[in-house]
């Protein structure tokens, strides 16, 4: 018996926002990343570009910058024992981020996830910030993603939890959504406050299964 979870990562499990925020803020890239996000919403480049245009800002910083911010962030209150209670029952655990390996793969391993996807900043053999980005979460494939895993394990239920709109297409592919904190216009099956919530949800599917 399988069943399967996937998380966002940022304003979910985490109280980082946005790891390309954050080190845009970190580096003092802030204002041109503005313009690039702007771009993006506008429909004027793809999320292909934006993510390159972002990390040429940050070029000549190093692993060691980037990953003092990321040993930083701090989990959502209750984000360890939630996961604790969902491998005592039994769910494979994805991360689908839009945000960054380096901050994903620390909580991923940290807390003991099966699947971890998300955004990889290109460092050179010494380390450092090359400018190129490796997509593999964009804009939209969380859902993409999320089907691929069902394809593969054939839960008996997949349930997706986020905040944001680019976790909808995720939500779309999951038998049960819930929205933590949701931004303007997103809505799951479930709209909840807090990732203890998230465990009274997923207690009332198990019991009534």
């Amino acid at each position: 018996m399988v069943r399967l979870i996937a998380f966002d990562l940022e304003g979910t499990l985490v109280k980082s926002v946005s790891s390309w925020v954050e080190l845009h803020k970190k580096f003092g890239t802030w204002e041109k990343g503005k313009e690039y996000a702007e771009l993006f919403f506008s429909d004027e480049i793809d999320y292909v570009t934006w993510a390159e245009l972002d990390a040429s800002l940050w070029k000549g910083h190093t692993r060691e910058e980037v990953m003092e911010w990321a040993e930083s962030v701090e989990y959502l209150d209750y984000a360890p024992e939630l996961i604790a209670f969902l491998k005592e029952n039994d769910f494979r655990i994805a991360i689908l981020s839009s945000g960054l390996k380096c901050l994903a793969e620390r909580i991923g391993r940290e807390l003991g996830v099966d699947y971890v996807y998300a955004n990889e900043l290109v460092f050179d053999e010494k380390g450092v910030i090359t400018g190129g980005v490796n997509p593999l979460v964009d804009f939209k494939s969380k859902g993409t993603i999320l089907r691929e895993l069902k394809d593969k394990l054939r839960p008996e239920i997949t349930v997706a939890v986020g905040d944001g709109y680019n976790d909808l297409s995720m939500f779309r592919e999951a038998d049960v959504s819930i929205a933590i904190n949701p931004h303007e216009g997103v809505e799951g099956d479930h709209n909840v406050e807090s990732l203890r919530e998230v465990r009274e949800i997923i207690e009332g599917l198990l019991t009534g299964q």
